[in-house]
């Protein structure tokens, strides 16, 4: 297998991943990015509150990411592959890089983890058929553009009301669907009621509508419900599988707990985006967070603390 070395590792290629990469090539540093392009959000046909960029598609944000990127020579990008171990060294940290097997290896002082998180939708029949066109899982990124309209919430988590709390600021019709699930206490139910909220608790057994564009939602009891667009509440999991005996601190959620700064409680080990608590952001969060650890760690490497 190969082998090379580089200043830092960059585990994830989306915009906390590809910020990072610009601003370490930017600091002279080498850079591998190694990135498996399965991103989150490649449902979604358009990302909006990026400053300058809103309502870009998430893949052109990437593209455009990636074609500054070109411009340094310090900055490797390894694509459609995946880090399958990552172990400590005497020196840093080395990555098995690959597939499913590895197939090279490379080493580095520094890694940076910006793999995001991995969903899991609730059950729900043809779900995905809607999903990233009139179904979303983001308010602050999508409710703008279904604000007034007759919405849903679909979940099956605890923190449900506290969605749809935040939903009802965008609708007076909002339904949450728990889909079976008990979730939503009585007391949240009528706080909800009193809101204007109606919640619907049994199963679901269809989505309707045609290309993308939800119309209904068929519950188990028969009922059929009206629907514009709306919102659901995924289950996350940052899936850090790679770590080979290396055992950063996480949060209930787990996700990688670091300082204000972007690191770990492992040494030379780094954490930005989504991956990192608190859990899912923007866009454009994930990038200014990327491009903070960067800084963090070239001053880390050469030992200084400076306030810029």
């Amino acid at each position: 297998m190969d082998h090379t070395e580089y200043d830092v590792i960059i585990i994830g290629g989306g915009p906390a991943g590809l910020s990072a990469a610009l601003n370490l090539g930017r600091s002279l540093a080498r850079v591998l990015v190694v990135d498996a392009d399965r991103p989150r959000n490649a449902a979604t046909l358009a990302s909006h509150g990026f400053l300058t960029r809103d309502g870009i598609p998430p893949h052109e944000l990437r593209r455009l990411a990636r074609a500054e990127l070109a411009a340094y020579p310090n900055v490797e990008i390894r694509s459609r592959v995946r880090v399958v171990s990552l172990r400590r060294t005497d020196a840093g940290f080395t990555a098995e890089i690959g597939l499913r097997e590895p197939a090279g290896t490379a080493s580095a002082p520094a890694v940076l983890i910006a793999t995001g998180l991995r969903e899991t939708l609730p059950a729900v029949p043809d779900l995905r058929g809607f999903y990233g066109m009139s179904l979303f899982s983001c308010a602050a990124c999508d409710a703008w553009e279904l604000q007034g309209r007759t919405l849903a919430l679909i979940g099956e988590t605890t923190d449900l009301a506290d969605r749809a709390r935040l939903i009802s600021r965008w609708t007076e019709s909002l339904t949450v669907f728990t889909n079976g699930a008990s979730v939503v206490s009585a007391q949240e139910e009528a706080e909800l009621a009193a809101a204007g909220a109606v919640v619907q608790r049994h199963p679901i057994v269809e989505l309707v509508g045609d290309r993308g564009q939800l119309e209904a939602v068929r519950l188990a009891d028969g009922t059929s419900v009206a629907i514009e667009g709306g919102f659901v509440r995924p289950e996350w999991d940052a899936s850090l599988t790679f770590l080979d005996g290396i055992e950063p601190a996480r949060d209930a959620a787990g996700h990688l707990l670091t300082d204000r700064s972007g690191r770990t409680d492992v040494a030379g080990l780094y954490a930005a985006g989504d991956a990192a608590a608190p859990g899912p952001q923007q866009l454009i969060v994930a990038a200014g967070a990327g491009a903070r650890v960067a800084a963090v760690i070239v001053h880390d490497g050469l030992g200084i603390a400076t306030s810029h």
